[in-house]
């Protein structure tokens, strides 16, 4: 597990000093995160669809902004998953349950020294694929960037084929594989200033990211044993919806390897062991720059 409060990342621009997170949720409306804050900072961006509050089970997302959690599937059917357009429930104990009819989750939000350690427990019959996303919509500056290690294995989604040279996109594929940060020589690190254009991609097998944003460095890292892991990127800079576009950018940790449950193969997936449960930890960590070198 994550040792809470541990040594910062390394940060070649200069020392960092921890910057103690907090977070609200909503249980009411699907256990959705609606802030995250820390340093006089807003790290969570707020939507301009409206209709939040009205969806049910089986509704077309609503891009409110936030953190909604997407389970068993982030793209495809149900729309980003069967969890966010249900009420959750407090338990005495102090964790937050939704119950589905395939599964149930529980999650505990805890703050650890001004870290956010959130874990989760998916009890469901054994067998059961799923897809499990904290899509989190982040609030940046165009000059914002996303960290993670080079040559990361990075599937890119078919509305990259827009931005790459013709014919290069394979026909009826369901990602274009290449490595991080540049997969098929298309760069994903930078978020930003807005171009017009939309893609998403999945970082495979990455279990930690950092976004910067100035001298404000967010960490995202997942543990999970036995379980595929990582990191979905969409970024929206401008992009989408056609017609009315806005800017959203979403870095979301993941279990599995795929936006839609359909497309995931054997090893793409997370599956339920012959106990009937999987564990999984989320942890979430802010630094600020000092000082420069």
């Amino acid at each position: 597990m994550v040792t809470t409060g541990a040594a910062p990342p390394s940060a070649p621009d200069g020392p960092v000093a921890p910057v103690p997170l907090r977070a609200d949720v909503d249980l009411a409306l699907g256990g959705r995160w609606t802030s995250l804050r820390g340093g006089g900072r807003e790290w969570l961006w707020r939507g301009p669809e409206p209709g939040r509050a009205a969806v049910a089970p089986g509704a077309a997302f609503v891009d409110a902004g936030g953190l909604e959690e997407c389970l068993p599937t982030v793209r495809g059917r149900p729309d980003h998953g069967d969890v966010w357009s249900r009420r959750w429930r407090a338990t005495a104990g102090g964790d937050a349950v939704v119950e589905c009819p395939d599964f149930t989750l529980t999650r505990r939000l805890a703050e650890r020294s001004g870290v956010l350690v959130v874990d989760y427990r998916l009890t469901a019959d054994p067998g059961y694929r799923f897809l499990w996303a904290a899509h989190a919509l982040l609030d940046l500056s165009p000059g914002a960037r996303l960290e993670a290690p080079a040559g990361t294995p990075t599937r890119l989604h078919p509305e990259a084929a827009a931005l790459l040279p013709a014919g290069a996109f394979p026909a009826g594929r369901p990602w274009l594989s290449g490595g991080w940060p540049a997969p098929a020589g298309l760069a994903l690190d930078a978020l930003g200033p807005d171009d017009g254009t939309a893609v998403g991609a999945v970082l495979v097998g990455c279990p930690r990211v950092r976004v910067v944003d100035g001298a404000d460095l967010l960490t995202f890292e997942l543990e999970a044993d036995g379980q595929p892991r990582g990191v979905g990127l969409w970024r929206n800079l401008r992009g989408w919806p056609e017609g009315r576009p806005y800017r959203s950018l979403g870095v979301e940790p993941m279990l599995g390897a795929a936006f839609d449950l359909a497309d995931a193969g054997p090893d793409d997936a997370a599956v339920v062991p012959s106990a009937g449960e999987v564990t999984w930890r989320l942890t979430v960590s802010a630094h600020r720059r000092t000082g420069t070198r």
